[in-house]
């Protein structure tokens, strides 16, 4: 009989220590319920920041693309414009030239008139000198 009073007591004790093992289980059991939690929470407001952190990049993104169109039609518009000045001042130079050479036959015009006025006038003097010679005749 003290054998199965021992095994009692010893099965006793192994049912306590069961039960201890198994509150343990469960308090750990509930504290890693508990982290467990907290780590969704967590993953859940790193995916909202993760979301708004890719919302704002695509939003730069489109900024920056839209930047760039806007730079290259300005580079466009500033090669265009070079362009158009590089042609002005040839036409520039051209119609200066021009200038220079009808400046150039004025003035031989206006000699060639002059040289002719002069002689139109001695030819008129010459007419005036016979006719006043042909009269005294």
């Amino acid at each position: 009989m003290e054998a199965v009073k021992k095994k009692m007591l010893m099965l006793k004790l192994d049912k306590e220590n069961a039960l201890d093992a198994a509150e343990q289980a469960d308090t750990d059991k509930k504290a890693a319920e508990e982290r467990s939690k907290q780590h969704e929470d967590e993953l859940l407001q790193m995916q909202k920041k993760l979301k708004g952190t890719e919302d704002e990049l695509d939003k730069y993104s489109e900024a920056l693309k839209d930047a760039q169109e806007k730079l290259e039609v300005a580079d466009k518009k500033a090669a265009d414009a070079e362009a158009e000045v590089a042609s002005l001042n040839r036409r520039i130079q051209l119609v200066e030239e021009e200038l220079d050479r009808a400046q150039e036959r004025l003035a031989t015009a206006l000699q060639k008139l002059e040289e002719a006025e002069k002689a139109a006038d001695e030819s008129e003097s010459m007419k005036e000198i016979r006719g006043s010679f042909a009269s005294h005749c």
